[in-house]
């Protein structure tokens, strides 16, 4: 199978929430959120938002599976993390080799409020 790479292009910004600083990359495309779907497969969304990538969290093949599947799950590494900022997500990004990207946003909670799918 032949395969096609694409390059995301990412600005990096520095945005103040409060009192408080937070380094994020805004993605150069804007996709679809869905709100709390209980996996990768069930994101029903309508109209686009801008990404804003606060941290990235890699995992092997077996841990993306579990997660992608169980998204309504409570996770520490998600807690507090999130929320909307303009006409955006301030997100997780998540991978592992051989699966798509998924953008987080916990809105302040500990598990997926909305989530977009590259992939």
């Amino acid at each position: 199978m032949k395969t096609i790479n694409f390059t995301i292009e990412c600005k990096p910004l520095t945005i103040q929430l409060g009192d408080k600083e937070l380094q994020v990359n805004e993605l150069s495309i804007q996709l679809p959120f869905g709100r709390k779907p209980t996996n990768i497969n069930d994101i029903t969304s309508s109209g686009h938002s801008t990404i804003y990538v606060t941290e990235t969290r890699e995992m092997d093949p077996e841990e993306f599976d579990g997660f992608s599947m169980n998204l309504h799950k409570s996770r520490d590494w998600l807690k507090g993390k999130g929320g909307l900022l303009c006409q955006g997500h301030l997100c997780v990004m998540v991978h592992a080799p051989g699966r798509p990207y998924l953008f987080v946003d916990a809105s302040g909670g500990d598990a997926v409020e909305y989530l977009a799918r590259l992939g």
